[in-house]
């Protein structure tokens, strides 16, 4: 079995929300889209799994956050740790460096 995360606690250690209960009212609002193995989904329980390689897809301070979940992370570590759990993506699916 791979491994995973549930999405409340995933968005909390990459530090896109300062509590996890933030994170997890978020996620219920249905405002999250999460891409697993090419099938997009609109995520609305924050007990919902994310895995490496997924693609997340959700509006935050007025912008679109595209990113691909690079790390579950083991903690809600600084900074420089929480940008190790993911990877922009632009809206073509790229990468971007």
């Amino acid at each position: 079995m791979s491994e995973s995360c549930r999405i409340d606690v995933w968005l909390w250690r990459a530090r896109f929300f300062k509590s996890r209960s933030l994170a997890a009212a978020f996620v219920e609002s249905g405002r999250v889209r999460l891409t697993h193995n090419g099938v997009q989904s609109r995520l609305d329980k924050p007990s919902r799994s994310v895995h490496p390689g997924d693609d997340l897809l959700f509006p935050l301070t007025g912008r679109l956050i595209a990113l691909r979940v690079a790390a579950l992370g083991e903690r809600r570590g600084p900074a420089e740790e929480a940008r190790t759990l993911f990877t922009v993506v632009s809206p073509s699916g790229d990468v971007e460096s």
